[in-house]
């Protein structure tokens, strides 16, 4: 049995997911999906015995990405999560990095999921401006507190823990995708790299291939 731990990205709303799923569409109270993106990832993973967490981030405008750490920390803590497999998408790579940084005791994979990979003292903003973009002409990323902060870590702390990248080819999150791509590429010790065909939301447009990397990563979650 493997646990995972699923971190979202920017709270995506419901009218972008029901755009781009391949199931069937989904409405909550707020309009917005949380850590919802997740659920047939979960139920995927929990048909198979596996134990799966897929929280809702606090709201960006009443947290910063140091909460959103410390939010993870205490999932782990209060469900005595070890070696667990931690998957962030998007924004959620920030956080992912952070957790693992702070506690790598409790962390057995790391997994971006189309996801920012920073250095440390970057911001999500200023990955997305390393890339000669724009932050601002991302529709939907105002310069909320937890984009804005830049995470400070020791990559030592980091570098024993085997990692997975998974790129979607068909993301508009491309060109910051594409910095991740040459890190990797520059120093691919550790690393296991994947492509998919799909948007930057594969658990959306492409469940089962997605299920599928997921999958093999239960095979052999510390190699």
């Amino acid at each position: 049995m493997a646990d995972f731990v699923f971190v979202h990205g920017g709270n995506m709303d419901t009218a972008t997911w029901n755009g781009l799923t391949t199931g069937e569409e989904v409405f909550t109270e707020d309009g917005k999906m949380g850590g919802e993106i997740w659920d047939g990832t979960v139920s995927f993973l929990r048909d198979q015995g596996h134990r799966a967490f897929a929280p809702t981030l606090a709201g960006e405008y009443s947290c910063n990405l140091s909460g959103h750490i410390r939010e993870i920390c205490v999932l782990l803590a209060e469900n005595n999560l070890h070696d667990v497999i931690l998957v962030g998408h998007s924004y959620g790579g920030m956080v992912i990095t952070g957790v693992a940084a702070r506690i790598p005791e409790n962390v057995g994979r790391l997994v971006y999921v189309d996801a920012a990979l920073p250095d440390s003292g970057q911001s999500l903003y200023d990955l997305i401006e390393s890339a000669g973009i724009d932050a601002g002409s991302f529709s939907g990323l105002e310069p909320a507190p937890p984009y804005v902060e830049k995470l400070f870590f020791d990559p030592s702390k980091i570098r024993a823990i085997p990692k997975t990248y998974i790129l979607c080819t068909k993301s508009d999150f491309v060109s910051v995708t594409g910095v991740a791509r040459r890190k990797i590429e520059a120093d691919p010790d550790g690393w296991e790299y994947f492509e998919l065909p799909a948007s930057h939301v594969p658990m959306a447009d492409m469940p089962a291939e997605f299920y599928g990397l997921i999958g093999d990563l239960i095979q052999s979650p510390g190699e």
